[in-house]
């Protein structure tokens, strides 16, 4: 269940205050350490995707004690605008990222030990630690195997095919709520018109809308939902390895991929521990068991190289375009006309 507070409530067990703006806390969790140094994260990784990498990094760092608090990508991009005091920011959304840098709101650190390819860091100020694809999945209730459709308009076919059987059994993002879900709809859109046609014909059946992943893997892990379009990849394979009821599908005609990404706020205190945790995170694909532990995907070029279909989103002002108030607001009217077509 999410709960609300206000982040000056969210102080935790190890003291210390934050500003009066409010936020959605979604978990948090205190990693104490043998020493007074507090690294103060805020992230939209889920804590157990999370946990295991903050319990390597403070073996290695004993003495750091960790707050780590979950919200969701919009509410982080205003806590940080808020004057939140937190360490690091790390989220899911690359375009709320980027316009925190470009508006400001980050400190510069020039790394010595990232090990981070030019395409997976701007103005040494965001840095990419993951590579994770926007995926479908499928109930295995639903779809028998090799059954599920390979590309955007097989799906569209069977979708209008098939109206009764997938009435009120599709998920998908709110993207009204979500940012990673507005980022990877806004890259949809720019590939053409597939995206408005599946998003009217999802419309028609009444698709349910959601504001995480994890309650989507839900669904459809347990029939209640026949698919769900542009699930993060990550989570799902995740869940996967606790158990099954669903199958992930890489749509054939492209798949678009994230980069998780790291900033240091103007705001933060503790910039030793914050530099030592980005280098951490940079070197993540050096660090195979983590990988492994988390489910997030490191860095890996050759991957990118090996599958055409799949299609890095990238850094830079391009990011900002459908962040600006006139292009979101007709983005979202065109949104709400094809998908709740109320």
């Amino acid at each position: 269940m999410r709960v609300f507070a206000f982040a000056a409530a969210v102080i935790g067990a190890l003291g210390g205050t934050l500003p009066v703006s409010g936020f959605e806390v979604e978990d948090q969790r205190v990693y104490p350490g043998s020493g007074d140094g507090v690294l103060r994260i805020i992230s939209t990784a889920d804590l157990d995707v999370f946990d295991p990498i903050l319990r390597a990094y403070q073996i290695e760092n004993p003495a750091v004690s960790i707050d780590y608090t979950v919200t969701g990508t919009s509410d982080l991009r205003d806590a940080i605008e808020g004057g939140a005091e937190f360490d690091l920011a790390i989220s899911s959304a690359m375009d709320l990222q980027t316009k925190l840098v470009n508006d400001g709101f980050a400190q510069s650190y020039a790394s010595p030990a990232s090990l981070l390819p030019d395409w997976a860091t701007w103005r040494n100020r965001l840095f990419g630690f993951t590579q994770e694809p926007a995926v479908m999945i499928v109930s295995d209730s639903v779809f028998a195997q090799g059954e599920a459709p390979r590309t955007r308009d097989d799906l569209i076919a069977m979708l209008r095919d098939n109206p009764a059987r997938f009435q009120g059994k599709i998920g998908t993002y709110d993207v009204r709520r979500s940012g990673f879900g507005y980022l990877v709809a806004t890259q949809d859109s720019r590939n053409g018109e597939a995206f408005w046609r599946l998003m009217e014909v999802m419309g028609r059946l009444d698709a349910r809308l959601y504001c995480c992943s994890g309650e989507m893997i839900d669904d459809v892990a347990s029939g209640r939902l026949a698919l769900a379009y542009n699930v993060l990849g990550s989570y799902a394979a995740a869940r996967l390895r606790d158990g099954g009821g669903f199958r992930i599908v890489a749509l054939d005609d492209y798949v678009h991929v994230m980069l998780r990404t790291v900033l240091i706020p103007e705001t933060a205190q503790n910039l030793s521990d914050a530099h030592g945790m980005i280098d951490f995170l940079t070197a993540l694909n050096t660090r195979p068991e983590l990988v492994a532990a988390s489910g997030l995907p490191a860095l890996d070029a050759a991957v990118l190289q090996e599958n055409p279909a799949l299609r890095p989103i990238r850094f830079g002002p391009g990011l900002l375009v459908f962040l600006d108030q006139l292009k979101r607001s007709n983005f979202l009217r065109s949104w709400e006309s094809s998908l709740v077509q109320e």
